[in-house]
């Protein structure tokens, strides 16, 4: 799941991916054909207010209060005793991160004529994304492993909210940036004592030189895949239990943006666990969204494909719409396809237009700023029901960054 293009941040949506990858096409370059046009500078789809709502994520300095402060001095001590080092950052954890806003959106619902719709708003981490609680949950183990640094490759939301965790955990971290990306990220990730690698090298090369810079170095591998998924996916899972605890059951449908798929299986393996320990009655749909044939995990369940399969590089285009979504390959795309059958749930394409309209709509009808990125899976929820009215029930769209 890239994050952000050059000039513009923009808050990851649905996934582990980190960061971008050079696209094909550069970002605001005509769309395909058979897709409804991407929004870039000077396109008719565009305007000053789009503009606007493309500005991404960002977050001032994490004002902690005295008593974080005094846990963030104890964790970053490496000279303390381990134990009371893992124990003050948890603090830290359990007082920054997560416990998101779960709102219901009435004004919606009357537009769309569907009922008790809910929507999890990530943007209210520290770092802006439901990224934060992927990157805590990361440096909480690189620490307890005795890792001195962490290293990650990004183009933007993943290494701001990993150089925020890092630096409150004494840590020393290296973020890996394809060279032809530009983030306003980048300032905030030097601001807590990131070093900032530029790599020549699209997204997955830059994933590849970030796991052999830290082997070389010695540095904890924060990247996507492999030992990390069963943490990520727990730290996802949090998700869940905060909706859970909010509407004391599981909802009839739950809709997420995919790009990797880790935030989708993640949200699914929650639910899992509280249906298995009889706190809900049921688990959820899950209902994946992504930007137009530019997703393997969509492509997978349109063609009813066994696994997700690698989409051709050259076949992507991206534009400052929907490059937080769009990927040639999916991290944990398999892991989020077997969530979304075994869940009897579905998966869709949104248009740069579709997805545009539906971040206006949240603006103006529930006065919530998203990056139209953010609203994938909430589209798709929606475009079903239009095709085929969903029962009364309750239904949570996550929406995983914000506009600041």
């Amino acid at each position: 799941m890239p994050e952000t293009t050059p000039e513009t941040s923009s808050p990851g949506t649905g996934d582990t991916r980190s960061g971008s990858r050079a696209a094909a096409e550069p970002p605001g370059s005509a769309a395909a054909p058979d897709e409804s046009p991407g929004a870039a500078e000077g396109h008719p789809l565009v305007d000053e207010r789009v503009l606007q709502m493309l500005d991404g994520a960002s977050s001032p300095r994490l004002a902690l209060t005295p008593e974080m402060d005094e846990q963030r001095v104890i964790a970053a001590d490496r000279r303390r005793n381990l134990e009371v080092r893992l124990e003050a950052y948890q603090e830290i954890i359990d007082s920054e991160v997560g416990d998101t806003t779960l709102a219901r959106a009435r004004n919606l619902e009357r537009d769309v004529n569907l009922r008790q719709i809910f929507l999890k708003f990530e943007g209210g981490n520290p770092t802006g994304t439901q990224k934060d609680r992927i990157a805590f949950g990361q440096c909480h183990d690189a620490i307890r492993r005795g890792f001195d640094g962490i290293t990650v490759a990004t183009c933007g939301n993943f290494g701001a909210a990993l150089a925020l965790a890092a630096w409150l955990g004494g840590l020393r971290c290296v973020a890996c940036i394809p060279e032809q990306y530009h983030t306003r990220r980048v300032a905030e990730m030097e601001g807590y004592g990131a070093e900032i690698v530029r790599v020549p090298r699209d997204y997955e090369g830059t994933v590849e030189s970030s796991r052999e810079l830290a082997q070389r170095e010695g540095l904890y591998d924060a990247n996507p895949g492999g030992a990390n998924t069963a943490l990520q996916l727990k730290k996802y899972g949090q998700i869940a239990f905060e909706i859970y605890d909010e509407l004391r059951d599981a909802p009839f449908a739950c809709a997420v943006p995919v790009s990797n798929g880790t935030t989708l299986a993640g949200i699914f393996k929650g639910f899992q666990s509280l249906d298995r320990r009889g706190k809900t009655s049921r688990v959820p749909r899950m209902v994946a969204g992504s930007s137009f044939r530019k997703n393997p995990i969509v492509q997978a369940f349109a063609k009813s494909l066994a696994h997700c399969a690698d989409l051709p590089p050259e076949s992507i285009r991206e534009t400052v719409v929907n490059e937080p979504l769009i990927n040639w390959r999916s991290s944990d795309g398999d892991e989020a396809l077997a969530a979304i059958r075994t869940s009897n749930g579905w998966a869709d394409d949104a248009s740069d237009r579709e997805l545009l309209a539906c971040a206006r709509m949240l603006r103006e009808r529930e006065g919530l700023h998203v990056l139209p990125a953010s609203t994938a899976g909430l589209v798709a929820l929606l475009n079903r029901h239009k095709r085929e009215p969903l029962p009364g029930d309750r239904y949570v769209c996550v929406l995983t960054g914000r506009k600041s």
